[in-house]
């Protein structure tokens, strides 16, 4: 329970079900914090020194609603302190900026934290099965359970739980994934939970301002410097602050101009270079990806499916095929923009788009102008 509205319906409709429903909350917050004493948002921080957000997932005060939901609901409520925990998501976070990746720690928290610990604090007080609010839904297809995309396609999150081991959705449960987010809210209301009209989360709970370049130079100042801007072709055409502070595919604040859209194509952490080019120069036909999670038995052969590059993402017509140290590759039908290594591909089945067949971190572009200038500049 995050404090949120989703994790409260979600509580509650397994009540309704006939559960014994035990709430959990995960405290990452400082040592020194008391639980019975609210504290502003900004003030609640991790072993790091970094803030957690008003609008994030993880507060003092959401450890606040979320007991109050427990209360209502009249159900055993635990603040669970994955303090310690929580700083590996942070340093892969970082970590993987100052490697010139673009990371998505929301991911990495669901694998090692939400389905992770928390799976293993079930496991020790007896519970049978681990639930939350996620929009998305456990399915039996031909007699195995599936990953599926929520109902409500504008806030699936299927896509964040890719990682999750075929195993482990067994004891999964998902109540909010056959429902809209104004179900949800109308199911909060009817049952007077104080977090009906709760905002929800818009942003990483330890980037709370949204400026992540901040956050790598104050934990990480030796990783960050001023590099050279290039263009494919090589040239310097300008000075950045740091790799760390772009992304594969932005636009806005580059920092140079030439009279047309230009768009970051490519980082190189090594040389502390980014590659500027136009937006076609992002275009590339497939990616290869790492750490694959196969929800099906990994296809050697070229399979059709539908995917997705980033969270927000359309799925698109492509066909996938699994490859040695659990690799995979992905060819797209039509040319995609801006895959950004770090990110998560994550693969449906083609008929409805709806049955998670599988999920991997992005390693690189395939047949994109960047990938072409920098196998020229190996070689």
């Amino acid at each position: 329970m995050s404090g949120g509205v989703d994790s409260s319906v979600a509580a509650a409709l397994l009540l309704e079900q006939g559960y014994e429903v035990v709430g959990c909350f995960m405290r990452l917050g400082s040592p020194g914090e008391e639980l019975d004493s609210l504290l502003p948002g900004e003030k609640a921080c991790n072993t790091r020194n970094l803030r957690i957000g008003k609008q994030g997932c993880c507060s003092i005060n959401d450890a606040a609603d979320a007991r109050l939901v427990a209360a209502r609901l009249n159900i055993p409520f635990y603040v669970l302190n994955f303090n310690n925990d929580f700083g590996r998501v942070i340093d892969y976070f970082v970590e993987e900026y100052n490697a010139g990746r673009t990371p998505n720690p929301c991911i990495r928290c669901n694998d090692w934290l939400k389905f992770g610990k928390l799976r293993d604090y079930a496991h020790q007080i007896g519970a049978e099965h681990i639930a939350s609010g996620h929009y998305a839904r456990i399915k039996k297809i031909n007699g195995r359970k599936m990953l599926c995309r929520g109902k409500d396609t504008d806030k699936d999150q299927s896509y964040v739980l890719f990682g999750i081991p075929h195993d482990h959705l067994q004891e999964m449960l998902l109540p909010i994934g056959n429902l809209k987010k104004t179900q949800v809210r109308e199911k909060a209301k009817k049952l007077g939970l104080p977090v009906s009209d709760k905002p929800d989360s818009q942003e990483i709970c330890f980037v709370p301002d949204n400026d992540y370049a901040a956050l790598i130079e104050r934990t990480s100042p030796e990783k960050v410097s001023p590099g050279s801007i290039i263009n494919l072709t090589g040239d310097v055409v300008g000075e950045h602050p740091g790799q760390q502070h772009f992304t594969i595919g932005q636009r806005r604040g580059v920092g140079v101009a030439f009279g047309y859209p230009i768009y970051v194509v490519d980082k190189n952490a090594k040389d502390n270079t980014i590659t500027i080019g136009r937006r076609e120069d992002l275009a590339a036909s497939g990616l290869t990806a790492t750490e694959a999670n196969w929800f099906i038995p990994p296809p050697t052969d070229w399979q059709p499916c539908h995917v997705k590059i980033r969270y927000n993402a359309v799925p698109v017509p492509a066909v996938v095929r699994s490859s040695e140290d659990s690799k995979m590759e992905v060819r797209f039908e039509t040319p995609q923009f801006a895959v950004a290594p770090g990110q998560a591909v994550v693969c449906y089945d083609r008929e409805s788009c709806e049955v998670v067949l599988a999920g991997a971190w992005i390693n690189s572009a395939v047949d994109s102008c960047a990938e072409s200038v920098n196998k020229s500049t190996a070689e």
